[in-house]
């Protein structure tokens, strides 16, 4: 199921804005299926200015080694830490407790270019 809330990217990456005003984002349950067991995450380090489009971690499963891409620029406020001893958890709540980065977006309003929940459905339909 794509939840209707978030707006997510080509590259399946899912983004919430929080009531802050800053973003959160993590990986797609479509992405994290894809990759099978999650067994290490490489987050940008808080303070590190992301650019959207770009390489910012990676996510190492049994399967492959996937890079993770900036939904939005901004700078990052928080990272998952608790990813570091407990991986797996993007797998079993990709949307909740598996967030991966907080971003203080450069312009929030640029969230809303991202793709809508049916339009990333239409993506995982062609893959």
């Amino acid at each position: 199921m794509i939840p209707e809330d978030l707006r997510y990217t080509s590259e399946h990456e899912w983004v919430r804005v929080t009531d802050s005003g800053t973003v959160l984002f993590g990986i797609t349950d479509y992405a994290q299926d894809a990759l099978g067991d999650i067994v290490f995450v490489d987050l940008p380090a808080p303070d590190a200015t992301l650019a959207a489009g770009s390489t910012c971690g990676e996510v190492e499963s049994t399967k492959s080694v996937s890079d993770i891409y900036a939904p939005i620029s901004g700078v990052v406020v928080a990272r998952n830490d608790a990813l570091a001893d407990a991986p797996e958890v993007i797998n079993t709540d990709p949307y909740g407790e598996g967030w991966l980065v907080e971003v203080r977006p450069d312009d929030v309003e640029g969230v809303q270019a991202l793709l809508d929940a049916a339009a990333y459905s239409a993506i995982t339909e062609e893959a």
